[in-house]
């Protein structure tokens, strides 16, 4: 009888032992897998803005026009794309503007005799979208980048710089678009670390 009675009494300490550790275990699980799966909610372009005027971009370089071109793009990509209507200011929901920051030509690669071959342009941006009505800043964001890289027009394959700006054009036109739509975190700019240093 008492060796009954002791192995009861064993056996129901290394029953609570395991329940005790399996419940830990099943916690522990639980709130790891929230953790891993948590999205924090997306921050949709807001209800009430369904007009927008686009401002003529601010240039801050040295190479003067680049404004008007750009404008004239991101213009025609929310045009083109229909879920906002362009209008003029007064009419606006939401106001997009815009400045143009930094314009860098890096060269890559160079030929035998030491003349540049292939190019890096980079074109930074600063933008913002601001309610009309409210008189406030719905979103921002600084250095968006555009780039591409290209070789020299003489090259086969080659363009010319012209011409790999307006592919800039239009990859920050789309790009814009797509963070005024889509909202935070659609687009972002580099950081101020990565920014390319002034070559004009």
């Amino acid at each position: 009888m008492l060796k009954n009675r002791k192995w009861e009494v064993g056996s129901g300490k290394w029953f609570l032992s395991v329940y005790l550790l399996t419940t830990y275990y099943l916690l522990l699980t639980a709130f790891s897998g929230c953790s891993s799966h948590y999205t924090p909610a997306p921050q949709q372009l807001p209800q009430n803005i369904r007009k927008v005027a686009i401002e003529t971009f601010k240039n801050s370089t040295i190479y003067y026009g680049m404004e008007e071109k750009l404008t004239l793009t991101v213009t025609n990509e929310f045009i083109r794309d229909g879920r906002l209507a362009v209008v003029n200011s007064q009419e606006a929901d939401g106001i997009l503007r815009g400045e143009i920051t930094r314009y860098v030509l890096e060269p890559l690669t160079y030929d035998e005799n030491h003349v540049v071959k292939e190019y890096k342009l980079w074109i930074l941006v600063d933008i913002m979208l601001v309610d009309r009505l409210k008189n406030e800043v719905v979103w921002q964001e600084k250095n968006l980048e555009g780039n591409y890289r290209f070789f020299v027009s003489n090259i086969p394959g080659g363009i010319t710089e012209e011409e790999a700006r307006e592919i800039i054009w239009e990859k920050l036109a789309r790009a814009i678009l797509k963070r005024t739509i889509e909202g935070f975190g659609a687009v972002t700019g580099i950081s101020d670390k990565k920014v390319p240093p002034k070559t004009e």
